[in-house]
């Protein structure tokens, strides 16, 4: 079993990543894994900064007593609110999009990041979540879509619209 030090180490050096660079978002579900496992799939809710009429829910395996958290991870993004043409004119659109979020999932330099890709030929909002770590990436994946059928964006951009 691993030191309290360790354990402690690990909270602390999580909590002052998300409190001081990107927020950890807001816990929607919590659901142990079994009895004897210190396993649970987290899930949070992530407004997107930029695009305010989106929300992701991130799911993901979370290891208690452990330093590092598995790969596996899930996203559902949907509409929640408006979208507006100069909402869509604020992103970047180019074909590596950006990182919309980003949390560390544990002190050996892995991280979650859910990147924002603009479809402009489907006007779709594509959102890609992942893991890296610095000496190798990770091919676990998952990816969710916003159409922007039927919100004030369809059709182009604020700036097309002039």
């Amino acid at each position: 079993m691993k030191s309290k030090l360790a354990i402690y180490t690990k909270y602390i050096l999580i909590g002052a990543f998300c409190a001081g660079v990107s927020g950890c978002g807001d816990d929607v579900g919590k659901v142990s894994l079994g009895l004897f496992t210190t396993k649970d799939v987290v899930i949070d809710a992530r407004k997107d900064p930029k695009i305010a009429g989106v929300t992701c829910h991130i799911s993901r395996v979370e290891a208690d007593l452990d330093f590092a958290d598995p790969s596996d991870m899930s996203i559902a993004c949907r509409q929640t609110g408006p979208i507006l043409p100069q909402d869509i004119d604020s992103i970047d659109k180019s074909k590596n999009g950006e990182v919309v979020f980003k949390e560390s999932l544990s002190i050996l330099f892995k991280s979650l990041k859910v990147r924002r890709i603009y479809d402009a030929q489907n006007q779709t909002l594509l959102y890609l979540s992942y893991s890296t770590k610095e000496t190798e990436g990770s091919h676990k994946h998952a990816l969710s879509s916003v159409p922007l059928f039927g919100t004030q964006a369809w059709g182009g951009s604020s700036k097309a619209n002039n």
